[in-house]
């Protein structure tokens, strides 16, 4: 048996992690075991050629765990009743991700009962700290260690030194940091560590290949997307990865989004989302047909708070079960169908069909007739709608220019 101290390394076999790999082995002295939470973002051969990769690095072992279906229920599935976008830009593809990645590499550490665990996030964004947050939490014995961030790398660094191993990588690929998961692709690259530039279009992950209108359906039920164009699914995470492959190519979903990090400085990165986009648009658009006023506006405040908290890593706080489960109440008729039109670079919602639809012309129809009360019903409810602020104005003397 090896006398060499074992530690268990997050591994996406991206420029970062396979550093990570050869500095922990060759310079540190540990026995690297590597653990790739599969979150959407890798087919089965991407996750054998992953494997292959950590064993030509050196690890002594390697596990693959598939997290797709969990990732959604603990989840993507709030993220969609709350119609969660990040500065009303980003869907919180990383954030997300790396939090239900963070909670499984804890598991796998504390099961393979190792004196440390690993990460290859750099000290310049967030996901230093949902990393460190969720280990501290759950392996608080575990010591972290994070050859990036501690040794203050460039990519351009990391490369030189890998070269210098003989690892064989695309290193021309390793110029942008990409991370692919079920609910979106994030970029990374010299034109997001600026305020100003736009990614170039080999940059972009999913190409534009489609030019031509397509109209498609969405069904949900209880707030859950269940049904593309007809088709049901037993679970969502599978309708996602098909609206991602009819959406993709008509390049929807990219954006840059600026934000705040967690450690206080203002960050750029790229991302493309088209089926999470056009998910939250249209369960957006159903919700503001079926739910009242008053859900929808306390919707807006709770599901504002709960993005940026699991954004900054606290999907731990006992705070997030409450609002989760305000948002699953919520969504008991969020029920029907959206319809979509597809565009290249945009999509449009064209409307929706639900039995739980308030606009019902049984009540009449805005703008043009009612049903329900009288000309002298709305004079006397306008009168006492607004009785209040007329006492405070007569007992002020207020007077205004017109």
């Amino acid at each position: 048996m090896s006398q060499r101290p074992s530690i268990v390394l997050g591994f996406s076999g991206g420029l970062d992690t396979s550093y990570c790999v050869k500095y922990l082995t060759e310079e540190r002295g540990f026995d690297v075991h590597s653990v790739i939470v599969n979150t959407g973002g890798f087919s089965e051969d991407e996750l054998v050629e992953i494997e292959q990769h950590a064993k030509k690095l050196g690890v002594v072992s390697h596990t693959t765990i598939d997290a797709v279906e969990n990732y959604y229920n603990r989840i993507i599935k709030y993220l969609i009743f709350g119609n969660i976008l990040k500065n009303q830009t980003y869907p919180l593809s990383v954030s997300a991700e790396r939090l239900i990645q963070a909670l499984y590499i804890a598991e796998h550490a504390k099961k393979l009962g190792v004196r440390a665990v690993a990460h290859g996030s750099t000290g310049a964004g967030n996901d230093q700290v949902r990393f460190d947050m969720v280990f501290h939490i759950l392996i608080p014995d575990m010591e972290i260690i994070t050859p990036i961030r501690d040794l203050k790398l460039s990519r351009e660094e990391e490369i030189q030194y890998l070269k210098s191993k003989g690892v064989e990588m695309n290193f021309e690929k390793a110029a942008y940091s990409i991370n692919k998961g079920l609910w979106g692709t994030s970029v990374g690259g010299r034109e997001t560590l600026q305020s100003k530039g736009w990614l170039p279009e080999e940059a972009w992950p999913t190409p534009l290949v489609k030019y031509t209108v397509q109209e498609i359906s969405l069904e949900f039920l209880a707030g859950e997307p269940i049904a593309l164009n007809g088709k049901k699914y037993d679970h969502p995470s599978a309708l996602i990865q098909d609206l991602e492959d009819i959406a993709g190519g008509y390049a929807i979903g990219r954006d840059i989004h600026v934000g705040d990090t967690i450690i206080g400085i203002k960050g750029r990165v790229g991302f493309e989302a088209a089926a999470p986009m056009i998910i939250l648009k249209a369960h957006h658009a159903l919700e503001k047909h079926v739910l009242t006023k008053w859900q929808l506006q306390w919707k807006d405040q709770l599901s504002s708070f709960y993005g940026n908290w699991l954004h900054e890593g606290q999907i731990l706080d006992p705070v997030m079960r409450d609002i989760e489960s305000f948002l699953t109440n919520s969504q008991s008729t969020v029920n029907g169908k959206v319809f979509i039109e597809l565009h290249p670079y945009r999509f449009q919602i064209l409307g929706i069909e639900s039995p739980n639809d308030l606009m019902s012309s049984k009540f009449g129809k805005y703008g043009e007739m009612n049903s329900g009360w009288t000309g002298n019903d709305v004079r006397g409810f306008s009168k006492i709608f607004g009785n209040q602020t007329a006492i405070f104005h007569q007992v002020n003397n207020t007077q205004h220019e017109s």
